[in-house]
């Protein structure tokens, strides 16, 4: 699993009872599922599964709790990676994912999740013909506090400039860390490598950064703020 999926495949969703499983090959659009195709609260009755076990709650309380603890994160999560028009759809695809490969959920979810929402965007870009990775806005704030990096300063506006001079795949794999608030090792899963070659990427994509903020051209007396964690170290 030394390189990077970036393919996952899902169907619509009906209302008033499960979803059929997938025929082979079969794919949808981020617009063939929205809000107008599934219930508010994500409630299906009923989902066969090919292997029953036995679970301290039903199928529909398991993705009810796992829509409610997750929803907002996963919405900051594509937000970033598509215009606001198309958060709703993607958000809405993922779910319905996840509702059918419900058995295969981990314990911690969330890294999970981010993962299936990857392979939607990125299916739905190469139908589009676009790009062949995905491109991360800055985020607003960081994941967590930066008090790794009190002793690297700078200024919005040069992180800002220094963010559209690099790869989508170094934004992609900064934003992970820095904005997403995952572990190397969960962000590893969400791109579907190795730890060791997200480790490495990383480390490539922060010294790219790092490399261009030192040469970037002085754009005059700017306030100096501590770049978000995970960004440079």
């Amino acid at each position: 699993m030394g390189r990077c999926r970036d393919s996952s495949g899902s169907t619509p969703i009906h209302p008033t009872g499960p979803p059929p499983r997938p025929r082979s090959g079969a794919t949808i659009g981020i617009m063939d599922v929205t809000r107008a195709h599934l219930p508010e609260t994500y409630r299906v009755r009923a989902r066969p599964s090919p292997t029953p076990r036995w679970s301290p709650m039903s199928d529909e309380e398991r993705f009810n709790r796992l829509y409610a603890a997750h929803r907002a994160d996963l919405e900051r999560f594509v937000y970033r990676r598509v215009p606001p028009s198309h958060v709703e759809d993607v958000v809405a695809e993922t779910f319905l994912t996840a509702w059918r490969r419900l058995d295969d959920a981990p314990a911690e979810p969330r890294p999970w999740l981010f993962g299936i929402a990857r392979n939607v965007l990125l299916r739905s870009i190469r139908t589009a013909g676009r790009w062949n990775s995905l491109q991360v806005r800055l985020a607003a704030e960081p994941a967590g506090p930066s008090e790794e990096l009190a002793g690297t300063v700078a200024t919005r506006t040069d992180l800002t400039r220094a963010w559209a001079r690099l790869t989508p795949g170094e934004q992609e794999v900064l934003a992970l860390v820095a904005w997403d608030g995952l572990s190397p090792k969960e962000a590893a899963g969400v791109l579907g490598c190795q730890t060791g070659t997200f480790r490495m990427r990383l480390l490539r994509a922060r010294r790219h950064l790092l490399h261009l903020l030192e040469r970037l051209p002085d754009p005059g007396p700017l306030r100096a703020e501590p770049l978000p964690k995970g960004v440079l170290s």
